[in-house]
């Protein structure tokens, strides 16, 4: 994982050309994938962004065991 720890808070700009995904986001990120590369990212990214506003929801209500 990347040292950078800054957090962004605007979306990464995303379009298709000659038939790659391009990602074009904050701090120079350029990315070039494959439409089935594309995919799986972005099935790992919705997946994981819920994953991550439970953990910020949660962050401050210790849990209780039943």
């Amino acid at each position: 994982m990347s040292k950078n720890t800054e957090v962004y808070d605007e979306a990464t700009k995303v379009s298709a050309e000659d038939g790659e995904v391009v990602l074009d986001g904050p701090d120079g990120v350029d990315v070039k994938l494959t439409p089935e590369a594309a995919e799986q990212t972005g099935d790992s990214l919705l997946e994981q962004s819920i994953k991550a506003r439970g953990q910020r929801r949660m962050k401050d209500n210790p849990h209780r065991a039943a």
